[in-house]
């Protein structure tokens, strides 16, 4: 077994749509990023490349690329899945908090889920998707932007 750490952040910007996890989520602000700004589908994607030992997000899908300009973040995710893939593993389970005081997000982290996995090639069982809020403290806890950790595990292939 191989396991990935992923991180992501972005503060709050008005005119976008705020994107987590592949689902739209009405709130009066978007996150600020070159992407969509998925938070989420950053921070699986980071973790999954992590565990194959491929890099991480910006390496494979640079923010100063006009080609990820407003790019959907659960096809970024997926095409990562496919670098997995190739590189001889397999997907095997995904474990993603969502860190935000607002919107409230509880309502949502299923369908997060479904999303995700759909990327995956997987079942919504094998990606966990919680939401937490920060209490107040710090700069999430203010209400400026939201994170996300993800953790992900790829089978390696058996020995010959």
């Amino acid at each position: 077994m191989r396991v990935g750490i992923g991180y992501d952040s972005h503060q709050f910007a008005k005119g976008r749509k705020l994107i987590l996890g592949g689902v739209e989520i009405p709130h009066k602000q978007g996150l600020a990023g070159h992407s969509d700004a998925d938070v989420v589908a950053h921070a699986l994607t980071d973790a999954l490349l992590g565990a194959a030992g491929l890099g991480d997000i910006g390496r494979l899908f640079p923010s100063d690329d006009p080609r990820f300009k407003d790019a959907d973040s659960i096809q970024l995710l997926n095409q990562a899945l496919l670098r997995v893939v190739e590189a001889g593993f397999a997907f095997a389970n995904a474990d993603v908090t969502v860190i935000a005081e607002a919107p409230r997000l509880a309502p949502h982290v299923e369908r997060m889920s479904e999303r995700l996995a759909e990327a995956l090639l997987s079942a919504p069982s094998h990606v966990s998707v919680k939401a937490k809020t920060n209490d107040g403290m710090g700069w999430i806890g203010e209400g400026q932007g939201i994170a996300a950790i993800a953790v992900a595990t790829l089978e390696e292939p058996a020995a010959p």
